[in-house]
This record gives structure tokens, C-alpha cells and sequence, in this order.
């Protein structure tokens, strides 16, 4: 019997990157064999709540909470961003809307480069970080992370992904994430590695 997992999220990026990367991965049972990945454009409108946790994995619990309890499907919801040494760990669960209006990519890149202007290549240490929910309506509730650490530019390069992408340059690499194609990115980024943590417990399900 087929079986529905709803991702909740407004972000159709992240939709984008989540079932991309449910798609290719080894899901015996799961996708096209038994569980469904919905988004929210296919489940009843509910209201949502602010985030206003203190760290990634209290914000990603509380959406997966609201929209299994709306829904009554089990539930999948994430919360990342970006966390830069010279500025203490910030933008962090700030990240969205650094700039003062959530989802303003360009404004919130422009405001980080701003701030890291005068800071010296070697100090421009940064990291994504992604913390992953399931909650299963009365049953259990799983929080997983995933890390991708590498500094930032002085200047955005590429156009895929979204984001801070274009300014950050991953440990290795030479290219910034929005130079990546989508293939490299999931298998090396922070909701790549944090989805994979969860797929056991949705193959559970």
C-alpha cells in the first residue's frame, strides 16, 4: 500500500533539492515503490508557524510537528543556513532573511559581503549547516544534521542553486555551490548529507 511523506516547505528550492535527492537515492520501498513524497501545493493550507527557535533543529521539529498535526501525514521538514566564523557563527538561523525581509537572496549575500569586506581570505571560514526532521503523527519524532564546511568569496559566481550559493566555495573545491551541477552539490552539500541520514528512518516507515 502506497504511502504518503509530506516535505513542508515553502521554499520551492529546497522542494526542488529534497525530492531530487529522494529520487536518486537507494529507496527500496520508498519513491516509486511504495511511499509518496508530497509538498504542501498538495495538502489542505494550514498556518505557519514562526520560526523562532534557537537553533536549526528546533525550527526543522517545529515544522515537522505543525505539518504532521495539520495533516496527519508523516512529516519531513529542514532548517539550514549558513554559519560564518568571522561573524561568530551568524548568519545562522537567520540566515533567510539576514537582510530584514525573509527570502531576499541578493539583499542577504550583499550584506554578508559587506560585512566580510575587510576580512582577510584566511579568515572567511564558513559552513552550511542543515538539521532534518520526521515526525510521524503519534509516533516517533527523528532529528538529523548534516554539515558542509568551505569559506566565502568576495564576489557571487554561478547561477544554479540559491541562497548563499554563489559565494560559498566548498573544502577541495574552486568553485563556488551555485557552480556545481546538481548532482555534485547533493552528494557533497549539507541537506544532501542530513537527507541521507534520515533515509533510514523513512524506509521504516
Amino acid at each position: 500500500m502506497t504511502r504518503a511523506v509530506l516535505l513542508a516547505t515553502r521554499n520551492a528550492g529546497k522542494l526542488t533539492e529534497l525530492r531530487r535527492m529522494l529520487a536518486v537515492s537507494d529507496l527500496s520501498g520508498l519513491e516509486g515503490g511504495g511511499l509518496e513524497i508530497v509538498g504542501l501545493a498538495d495538502v489542505a493550507a494550514f498556518p505557519d508557524a514562526p520560526e523562532t527557535g534557537a537553533t536549526f533543529a528546533e525550527n526543522a521539529l517545529a515544522k515537522a510537528r505543525d505539518a504532521a498535526a495539520a495533516t496527519g501525514v508523516p512529516s519531513v521538514a529542514d532548517d539550514s543556513g549558513l554559519a560564518v566564523d568571522a561573524l561568530n557563527g551568524m548568519p545562522g538561523v537567520l540566515s533567510a532573511r539576514w537582510s530584514g525581509r525573509h527570502g531576499d537572496d541578493a539583499a542577504n549575500v550583499a550584506l554578508l559581503l559587506g560585512q566580510l569586506g575587510d576580512v582577510p581570505d584566511e579568515r572567511r571560514g564558513a559552513a552550511f549547516v542543515c538539521a532534518a526532521a520526521l515526525v510521524v503523527p503519534g509516533g516517533a519524532e527523528t532529528v538529523v544534521h548534516g554539515e558542509w564546511t568551505g569559506a566565502i568569496t568576495r564576489a557571487p559566481r554561478g547561477s544554479n542553486g540559491f541562497g548563499y550559493d554563489p559565494v560559498f566555495v566548498p573544502d577541495g573545491e574552486r568553485r563556488t555551490s551555485a557552480e556545481l551541477d546538481a548532482g555534485e552539490k547533493d552528494a557533497a552539500s549539507h541537506r544532501g548529507r542530513a537527507m541521507r541520514a534520515l533515509l533510514p528512518h523513512l524506509r521504516r516507515l
